[in-house]
């Protein structure tokens, strides 16, 4: 027999009576606010195009490094779910077969916010009434594939009934946009943006840099084989980013260190680096002057600046040369911003024009460092729990670690940093409940007032993010 598939009303709210109680009043003012996604990964050619999916393991398993990550924990090779390979194409092709692996260990995700988000797609986007499974794989399939070639469910439809505001995407400097360009010609009203993530140009260890900084140099009409070319490459760049209507650069680099060298300095290093023989010290230099160079540029163009540290990319070097980045392998790893950030700091901390946003894998941070810092400094925020963290446990120790030190109001709201465009609604509301749950324990324990609350629950879900990403 085939267990219901039925979301509790309650989940994520706390036991305890009195607490669970304000957490669904506080909930019942946010649960229905738009939705601000400020940073995430989602393929701007289905929002230009807006073409049907394919099916529903194209749109379900195929960009969800979530999804596809447990399976190959457990022994299920990526080839076997159809995850498209660098080299040959000895992968699964048949969908519904990849469907039906996935079905089959759907009990993998139990306790995991990877069900949770889940379920509530299959219960409130598809009407499923009974949990995925061996036996309903065919009917989810079928359904599913039904659905999608409907023009309700047409990547445009889907983001007005989510109730999104505003989606970001990411992208290299050396992309055109043209999809961001044909969306905002396209009369929808629907704001779909990108973030400018500079990595392939700013990172020597970044597979292509040499042939990427020559491509840069020529998309921009610079001289990108001088470190003056270069910076002016970047400033075309950001200003044609910007002119599309993109509020925010991303910088993915492996630490948080920054460097602000002399002008000879990095002159030197930057001929190093362009040659292809910089060492791994010469490449970390070079990163933490160009963070440095990147948020002085903010404070030009008035791009808020994200910074994702703190964690190792790719780590499995076999899938990383057979299927490429992003596959499920990037992991965490100390970070230390008190000391790394201070150059940067020291050179423009106290300007009032920058807006730098920090995230991190690592935890032991929260509390250590990234609180203090961003309770003092007035250009830092900080960022919600990040892709390992962003889950209920992780969400609850991100408040207790930093409301003390930091407040609510040195952080910037909830973003989903997703590609898989149909969990948005779920990871939102996730974030929702779990936010009011956090202020109802404060009002239980008088702490904070139920009309502080109330006016809380609305800027974590929606104002603070508006307000920081200047959207």
């Amino acid at each position: 027999m085939i267990k219901k598939l039925a979301l509790h009303p309650d989940r994520l709210f706390s036991s305890n009576v009195n607490i669970r109680k304000v957490a669904r009043s506080l909930y019942q003012v946010v649960k229905d606010l738009p939705i601000l996604s400020p940073h995430g990964h989602t393929d701007p050619s289905w929002f230009s195009e807006n073409k049907a999916f394919k099916n529903a393991t194209d749109l379900l398993i195929k960009p969800d490094h979530y999804v596809f990550r447990m399976l190959y924990s457990q022994g299920i090779p990526l080839e076997d779910l159809g995850i498209q390979t660098a080299g040959d194409n000895k992968v699964e092709k048949d969908d519904r077969k990849i469907w039906h692996t996935f079905a089959r260990h759907y009990y993998l995700y139990r306790g995991t916010p990877s069900r949770m988000w889940l379920d509530m797609v299959f219960s409130e986007v598809f009407g499923f009434d009974l949990v995925l499974c061996e036996k309903s794989a065919d009917d989810y399939y079928d359904k599913i594939n039904a659905a999608l070639v409907t023009d309700a469910f047409k990547p445009r439809a889907l983001f007005e009934r989510f109730n999104i505001e505003v989606l970001s995407t990411t992208e290299s400097p050396l992309n055109d946009l043209a999809h961001h360009l044909a969306i905002n010609a396209s009369g929808w009203r629907g704001r779909v943006i990108s973030a400018y993530r500079p990595d392939p140009v700013i990172d020597p260890d970044f597979v292509g840099f040499v042939s990427a900084i020559r491509r840069f140099g020529e998309i921009t009409n610079e001289d990108t084989s001088t470190f003056c070319g270069y910076l002016s490459a970047h400033r075309k760049r950001r200003d044609y980013f910007k002119s599309t209507g993109v509020t925010a650069t991303d910088h993915g680099h492996p630490t948080a260190q920054t460097a602000y060298l002399d002008r000879q300095a990095i002159e030197t290093l930057y001929a190093t680096v362009i040659s292809g023989l910089a060492s791994p010290q010469e490449a970390e230099l070079f990163r933490a002057h160009m963070l440095t160079e990147m948020a002085g540029m903010s404070i030009e163009d008035g791009l808020v600046m994200q910074l994702h540290p703190g964690v190792f990319r790719n780590h499995n070097q076999a899938i990383f040369e057979r299927f490429g980045y992003d596959k499920g392998a990037d992991i965490p790893v100390q970070t230390h911003f008190t000391e790394q950030l201070k150059p940067l700091l020291d050179k423009y901390g106290v300007n009032p024009n920058l807006t730098l946003i920090l995230f991190t894998l690592d935890e032991t941070s929260y509390a250590r460092e990234l609180a203090p810092l961003a309770g003092h400094y007035p250009c830092l925020r900080l960022g919600p729990p990040w892709w390992f963290n962003d889950s209920p446990e992780g969400m609850r120790r991100f408040r207790q670690q930093t409301t003390e030190t930091a407040g609510f109001y040195n952080t910037v709201g909830f973003n989903d940093d997703t590609r898989a465009f149909l969990s948005i609604p779920a990871r939102h509301d996730m974030a929702r409940r779990m936010d009011c749950n956090w202020l109802a324990e404060l009002v239980c324990e008088h702490r904070l007032d139920i009309d502080e609350a109330e006016e809380l629950a609305i800027d974590l879900s929606y104002r603070l993010a508006k307000k920081v990403y200047k959207l």
